[in-house]
């Protein structure tokens, strides 16, 4: 239901505690004793673990108070801090930090307000903030003297509460979008800044009537202005609820919005897929193109409300020709809908896991069983053709650290004829995913000067960090250097 790549390459996953019990059992000696769960008061069995990436390992982790639609978002210095959830976990605030032996801390009451589908946004200056889940009003972590409270927010009164999506803009702002309007916000004097158009077609796009939605890149970030567009893809119809309560299952949205919010008067620009589709997953890739996988045909999100998971996913590439943008790629077997997930892994492939469509684990006997396999999905970029032309980063060292405005020199290596004017370099924030959203993505598009030939396809270039936290906050990034659209495997720095 739940996962977030850290920067020792190791993915945090987890689900809700009140499911009974689940395949993976805790270490000898370990177990959660909570009177107020619902299902199983005593339990030694795992609903949180850790992958290991490098040697497709796990290890079961300890969650004590339920997660059940939580959020989360990683701080500055690497560390997990995972917000809200169901029950005896809804003000719980979770910290993970990455390391071998590392387990769960959690601190009870460490928010307000209950938050129960809430939304994650790491800011500039370091801090979380939480939005919604079930409540108009948005709260901090860490709490200082001034931020000891929660502050209200009408549009989500006016609009809807749950797992609304949001995006940090390159001016400090945050873009809010929930079912079909959306706002830009400053949470520094709580007021609106701006309200966009509302989606042309007016369908909702967030949950239940689940869609997805990425900030696409930054670019020139070294210029006094830069433009930032956001991207909507998918949902649910109004009356898709109503039907499937009646058991009928209305067809799944097959368009996308696409809005550039820096504009003074920003209007949609709405394209359609060539797959109808909700409860997908949007995952930006390394070369800039975005990634929609998981999700189904027909339905919405809820228990066993989904029909016809949609196998196929649709490579999105944002700076061709409107009209031309979509391309569907190989498919996969495993029905992966309500409480699916996707994220990007160091390597460049797609970590992808979840379908839980039921309100307990169901394994036989129903449609779409619970499912607890793993998958990678490989982009086209990973075809074994393009080996040649995939470049391999010389230097820097992993988790070199990096500050704003930098500039310093990259060495890597190309096997194959190098075209100067088609190499760049992204930074990636690794994001937290759930419920078709994966909160804190970023892909930054850094600046550049072309590459110079050094010895044995070895090449040298000079490479400008984003200038400011509004464009990129404080934290661990995957950089990337990118060739003819072939990105080469990540490495960590570390920005701050």
């Amino acid at each position: 239901m739940h996962m977030q790549l850290l920067y020792n390459d190791r993915v945090i996953i987890f689900d809700r505690t009140d499911f009974g019990r689940s395949n993976l059992s805790l270490p000898a000696g370990k177990c959660r004793n909570d009177t107020n769960d619902y299902v199983l008061q005593h339990d030694c069995t795992a609903h949180s673990a850790e992958y290991d990436v490098s040697n497709n390992s796990i290890r079961a982790l300890t969650i004590l108070t339920d997660t059940w639609c939580s959020s989360g978002a990683v701080t500055p210095d690497g560390t997990l801090i995972q917000t809200g959830g169901f029950n005896d976990g809804a003000r719980v605030v979770r910290t993970f930090q990455p390391c071998s032996t590392c387990d769960w801390k959690e601190i009870t009451n460490g928010l307000i307000q209950r938050r129960w589908y809430p939304t994650n946004q790491i800011l500039p200056d370091g801090r979380v903030i939480v939005i919604g889940g079930q409540e108009n009003n948005y709260e901090f972590y860490p709490k200082s003297t001034s931020t000891d409270t929660v502050f209200n927010l009408t549009f989500l009164e006016q609009s809807s509460n749950l797992y609304p999506f949001v995006h940090l803009n390159v001016d400090g702002n945050l873009f809010i979008f929930a079912y079909n309007e959306a706002i830009l916000f400053n949470y520094t004097s709580n007021s609106v800044v701006k309200t966009f158009p509302t989606i042309p077609d007016y369908q909702p796009r967030t949950y239940p009537f689940t869609g997805s939605s990425v900030l696409l890149p930054l670019r020139n970030l070294q210029q006094s202005s830069v433009e930032a567009e956001v991207l909507i893809c998918g949902g649910a119809p109004w009356d898709s609820y109503e039907q499937a309560t009646s058991g009928n299952f209305t067809g799944a949205l097959n368009t996308c919005g696409r809005i550039r919010i820096t504009d003074p008067n920003p209007t949609w620009t709405m394209e359609t897929m060539p797959l109808a589709r909700v409860m997908g997953d949007m995952t930006l890739l390394p070369n800039g193109q975005v990634l929609i996988i998981n999700g189904a045909a027909r339905g919405l999100a809820g228990w066993e409300m989904g029909r016809d998971p949609v196998f196929y996913p649709v490579l999105y590439q944002p700076d061709i020709q409107n009209g031309s943008r979509f391309q569907v790629l190989n498919p996969t077997t495993i029905p992966r809908m309500y409480h699916s997930t996707a994220i990007l892994l160091r390597d460049g492939r797609v970590l992808v896991a979840g379908s839980n469509p039921h309100q307990y684990y169901n394994f036989t006997g129903v449609l779409y069983p619970t499912e607890l396999r793993l998958e990678a999905f490989s982009p086209p970029y990973l075809n074994s053709k393009f080996l040649k032309l995939r470049p391999t980063i010389n230097t820097p060292v992993s988790y070199t650290k990096l500050s704003y405005g930098q500039r310093f020199v990259l060495r890597f290596s190309v096997s194959g004829p190098m075209m100067k004017n088609s190499v760049g370099v992204t930074m990636v924030a690794p994001s937290f995913s759930t419920h078709s959203f994966s909160m804190n993505q970023r892909v930054l598009v850094l600046g550049v000067r072309n590459g110079i030939a050094m010895k044995n396809s070895l090449y040298a270039m000079a490479v400008t960090t984003p200038k400011s936290a509004f464009q990129a906050p404080p934290g661990y990034y995957l950089l990337f250097v990118v060739h003819q659209n072939i990105p080469s495997e990540g490495i960590w720095v570390h920005l701050q």
